[in-house]
């Protein structure tokens, strides 16, 4: 018996809807990670993009546990000397919640060109709605 590699071309990709809604950011993150990789595929192959696009929606309602609100930071640097710029994660919630979302994700997928090819297949959405009716996602259990 051999292991079958599956190419890209093979996979039949769906498309899921999480709601972000009271659901723990590392928790949504890494369920979100494991399909957009493809990991919960029994077809799975590391070295291909076997994984499902992922909509989230409600991103604002995103919970943080803890003292996370306040002491945890969303960092951005320019590249100029004394060019970081630092921003609560309670105020990034209320500016930017797709940030929030993207950035815990980001971090749990491989930083190679696979990497961003399965990071293209998020869309994070702050409120309920969302543009990708037409590809009929379904509700992802988490």
């Amino acid at each position: 018996m051999q292991t079958q590699m599956m190419q890209a071309d093979q996979i039949e990709r769906k498309w899921y809807v999480v709601d972000a809604t009271d659901i723990p950011l590392g928790r949504l993150a890494t369920r979100i990670a494991t399909v957009l990789r493809g990991k919960h595929r029994a077809s799975y192959t590391p070295s291909a993009d076997t994984g499902d696009f992922v909509v989230v929606i409600n991103a604002e309602k995103v919970k943080l546990t803890g003292a996370k609100l306040d002491q945890k930071f969303y960092q951005t640097h320019s590249a100029i000397p004394g060019g970081l710029k630092e921003e609560p994660y309670r105020l990034l919630l209320q500016r930017k919640p797709e940030i929030a979302i993207e950035q815990a994700v980001h971090g749990m997928l491989p930083k190679t060109r696979l990497g961003r090819k399965v990071e293209k297949k998020l869309k994070v959405y702050a409120g309920p709605s969302h543009p990708h009716a037409a590809q009929k996602p379904q509700p992802l259990a988490l």
